[in-house]
């Protein structure tokens, strides 16, 4: 439990400053109670552009954008662009009095470096938000943002990385678990989660070394709830798989304290048909771990499903993909050969 400990001692230290700071998809700890919010239920029932919105009633929620993109000359890299909503009080307010709390997170990945940064702000000063029509999504200079979700603008800068890309969905919206309501553990806690796994991506990137053109792919997650992890669960393993035949796989590993996981994952289709299915049916075992920024992590993983013919192992683009901010954690991207080749993204927390 020790991962989850210092979650827990990070966010009472940074509660003096604001007052609870939630983490994004795995974080153990996400939240310590979920009285007075709203708590995701069974067959929910979807509107948009509405529900690219932020929902005040649940207690945490995220816009979160991972890339695999390539250099003219066919190096790798991967970008990272997130938005936290935490909420204080089940209600939103205009200034000082929202107890709304953002913050973000950016990343980009080469195969020799790896840069992140992070920012903060109080909601109902207009410093940070998300508008459904048209969509919008910032923090400070940050932003994703469209006429619709479906093309975007997404740019972001650090002390000594940026970029600007632009995202053209070529597919459906995918909805993980059952019609989007995801189970997380036994016990039943769940979110609402759906994906855009099908965005095509264009742009630059802002190096030291100077500015590269991109191309590639992207992934954007959507995700709220109210509820925390089960108390034996210490850290989370998410994949999202881009394969050459077009197909794409999402799954999450949520490890117990005592061994074991929870897992889940979702099979889709070039098409954007979607299967998804519960803890069991599909598994991520990792095979070697290394020393990142001194812990061991796992590095390479190899993930199986069986009844859909998928043996593949993932290894990073930059094993060093370490996002060593307020809550730290492992994102990069991953290449990924066996059954069916491609690349990806892998976030792994709890590894403190």
């Amino acid at each position: 439990m020790r991962g989850r400990r210092a979650f827990l001692a990070r966010l009472a230290a940074l509660s003096v400053l604001v007052p609870v700071r939630a983490a994004a998809q795995g974080f153990a700890g996400l939240a310590t109670e979920a009285e007075g919010f709203t708590l995701p239920r069974p067959d929910p029932t979807f509107s948009f552009p509405a529900d690219h919105g932020p929902h005040h009633d649940f207690r945490i929620e995220w816009w979160y954008v991972t890339a695999n993109l390539k250099g003219p000359d066919g190096t790798p890299y991967g970008v990272q662009w997130t938005l936290f909503r935490s909420a204080l009080a089940p209600a939103e307010a205009e200034g000082w009095d929202s107890p709304q709390v953002w913050f973000g997170h950016a990343a980009l990945t080469t195969p020799e470096r790896h840069f992140a940064t992070e920012r903060y702000a109080r909601g109902g000063i207009g410093q940070a938000g998300v508008t459904a029509e048209p969509f919008a999504a910032w923090i400070d200079e940050w932003h994703l943002q469209g006429e619709t979700l479906s093309d975007v603008a997404m740019a972001a800068t650090g002390p000594d990385f940026g970029y600007d890309l632009a995202l053209v969905a070529e597919g459906p919206l995918v909805f993980h678990g059952e019609g989007g309501f995801s189970v997380k553990s036994d016990a039943g806690q769940a979110s609402y989660y759906y994906s855009q796994p099908f965005y095509r991506a264009e742009g630059r990137l802002l190096l030291p070394s100077g500015t590269v053109e991109v191309t590639g792919r992207a992934w954007l997650d959507r995700e709220w709830s109210s509820q925390p992890l089960e108390e034996t669960q210490e850290g989370w393993d998410w994949f999202s798989l881009h394969f050459e035949s077009g197909e794409r796989l999402m799954l999450y590993r949520l490890r117990e304290s005592g061994g074991g996981a929870y897992t889940a994952a979702t099979w889709i289709a070039a098409d954007g048909t979607a299967e998804a299915v519960p803890d069991g049916y599909a598994t991520a075992e990792p095979l070697e771990s290394g020393e990142v920024a001194g812990r061991q992590v796992p590095l390479v993983w190899r993930l199986r499903w069986p009844e859909r013919g998928l043996d593949v192992v993932t290894r990073p683009v930059n094993p060093n993909a370490w996002m060593g901010l307020t809550i730290p954690y492992w994102e990069g991207p991953v290449s990924v050969e066996g059954s069916h080749d491609g690349r990806g993204y892998l976030e792994m927390t709890g590894y403190e």
